[in-house]
Formats: structure tokens, C-alpha cells, sequence
């Protein structure tokens, strides 16, 4: 498959600050790369770089088979980018906003008309297109800046948190409008620190960390990378009744522990062990109240790795 995108060993310093740290990735034509991670983590330094905005200190960039560089500009043409902060003309129209951005790509007439309405249709604010930003909610202001990125059908889409302080309802529109640039065929690069809308939209998912990446893979491949092992917790009527000797000599089971009316048992992770783990309490005369099965998430791979909590500053 062709790739859209190609990091290799890229680092920027800041004086000596190391804000992104010799970190390399590649993203595949059509798919959604998610960057995971908290805020100053690292995530709009690379996108910066990426797009040109900033010079790297070392390593390599390369986009459609081409080196980044301050003079390629005709690789721009074929990006679009959403920033986090909005870069939107309040005294202009929605319509007129979008145009302007139109141009600056040498979108001219028809063809500039036609791609206006397209993008502000694909964020829902054709019928708006009349009005100004500033009688727009947050989330709109942001649906209308994805529709100024986009007007000149690029093939590469990056998005650096675009839904941050919006409404849930905003956020699912734009969620929505991703899938469909998804189903278009675009490429895109998504980053955040809401772990749920990365899980929603991303093919693969690169956790980034101060500056490095500390893993990549799919939502369940990063899953199976931190644990073969989870834990059931069954709440019983009769306590008394349990051995937990015998309980612990069960296939699959790894550590048995009792708390007055909760037993949580540490397994290894195959579907078949808890129906035999009920099996055998209900041989031994253990009423069964309550089963609950640990989920293991993409908020528990990042606090394994890092050893914080997703949204920790």
C-alpha cells in the first residue's frame, strides 16, 4: 500500500528541551493515524514539522514519496490543515471564509463555487453559509474551520484536536463528517488527548508520551501488548464455602483473593476459563451473585505505559 506519509527518527529541540525525541511512523494511503496523547506530549510539535510550519532538528520527513521542505511548496497544495486554534476571519461570512482559503489554493469560478459548497455541506453549514462566525456555537466555528482546510480536496488531512471545548453534539458532528472523508478516501492524521474518539476513528493508533512514541498498533493490538491476564471479580452470598486452594490449582487461573463477599480471581486471558471458574464454585455449593469482568481499554494501556492517566497535565 502506498504511504501518504513517512517519519523517520525525527527530533526537535527547543534550546535544550527535547520536545519531540527521535520518533518515526508512517501512515498508509486511506487510512486514519491517531496521535494519543496529553496535552504538550509532543503531538502539535510534530504536526508543525510535518506541515512545514517548523523546522526539524534532525531526522526525516517525507509526503508522497518527497522530502519536506521550506521550497516544496506544491506539496502543500495536496494538505489540508485544521489547527487547534481557530484561524477564522469573524468579519467575513461563513461562505466568504471558506472562498478566501479557496483562492489562496488557485481555486478560480465555477470550480471555486462548487468546491465551497461541497466542503460546507460536508460540515453542515451550507444553510448558515450567510452568516457570520461570531453568531456560530464553538463547535460550529470549528465545523466551519475543517471546511477552510478542506475546499481544495486535499488528499492528506491533518487535524490537531479539533474538537477541543466543543459540545458533545459538535463533536459527534464532526466525528461523523471524518468517517465520511474516511469512506472518500482521504488520509488524515488525527490527534487528541479524548482517548474514545481516537478509538472511534483510527486505524492505527501511535501513543505519544514527552516526545517519544511509547507504542503503535491497532486498539486491540496495544490491548494484547500490555496484559495476557485479566481479572474477574464475583461477589457471593457464602464466602465460607470457597477454597481458595483449590480454587487457585484451576486451569487458567493465576491468583485467587477473598474480601469478605468479593472474590477476585486473576486470569489468563482465553474466553473459555471463567465458564469453568463458575463451573467449579458452583460444584463446591458457592452461590454466585454477581460477575464482573475487568475491561481492559485503551485508558488502561496508557496509564501501563506511562504511568499516568490519559489527561494528566
Amino acid at each position: 500500500m502506498e504511504r501518504i506519509v513517512e517519519v523517520k527518527h525525527l527530533t526537535k529541540k527547543f534550546g535544550s528541551s527535547i520536545a519531540v525525541d527521535d520518533i518515526s511512523f508512517s501512515v498508509e494511503k486511506g487510512t486514519i493515524v491517531g496521535l494519543l496523547g496529553p496535552n504538550g506530549a509532543g503531538k502539535s510539535t510534530t504536526i508543525n514539522m510535518i506541515t512545514g510550519l517548523l523546522k526539524k532538528t534532525s531526522g526525516e520527513i517525507n509526503l508522497f514519496g518527497k522530502a519536506v521542505t521550506e521550497k516544496n511548496r506544491e506539496l502543500r497544495k495536496k494538505i489540508g490543515v485544521v489547527p487547534q486554534d481557530l484561524a477564522i476571519y469573524y468579519d467575513l461570512s461563513a461562505e466568504e471564509n471558506v472562498r478566501y482559503f479557496g483562492g489562496l489554493y488557485g481555486l478560480r469560478g465555477a470550480k471555486l463555487k462548487d468546491a465551497v459548497e461541497q466542503a460546507l455541506k460536508l460540515v453542515g453549514l451550507w444553510e448558515r453559509k450567510k452568516d457570520k462566525p461570531a453568531t456560530f456555537s464553538g463547535g460550529m466555528q470549528r465545523r466551519l474551520n475543517i471546511a477552510m482546510a478542506i475546499v481544495h480536496q486535499p488528499e492528506f488531512v491533518i487535524m490537531d484536536e479539533p474538537t477541543v471545548g466543543i459540545d458533545p453534539q459538535s463533536r459527534n458532528y464532526i466525528m461523523e463528517t471524518i468517517e465520511k472523508m474516511r469512506q472518500a478516501g482521504k488520509t488524515l492524521i488525527y490527534t487528541s488527548h479524548y482517548m474514545e474518539e481516537v478509538e472511534r476513528l483510527a486505524d492505527t493508533i501511535i501513543i505519544i508520551d514527552h516526545g517519544k512514541v511509547i507504542a503503535q498498533g491497532t486498539a486491540t493490538e496495544l490491548v494484547n501488548l500490555i496484559t495476557d491476564q485479566k481479572n474477574i471479580m464475583i461477589t457471593v452470598a457464602n464466602p465460607q464455602d470457597i477454597v481458595l486452594e483449590e480454587l487457585q490449582q484451576q486451569n487458567g487461573v493465576i491468583q485467587a483473593q477473598l474480601a469478605e463477599q468479593l472474590l477476585t480471581v486473576t486470569v489468563a486471558n482465553e474466553s473459555s476459563v471463567l465458564n469453568q471458574l463458575l463451573m467449579h464454585l458452583i460444584q463446591q455449593g458457592v452461590e454466585v451473585d454477581r460477575v464482573h469482568q475487568q475491561e481492559i481499554d485503551l485508558e488502561t494501556v496508557f496509564l501501563n505505559l506511562t504511568g499516568r492517566n490519559l489527561r494528566d497535565r
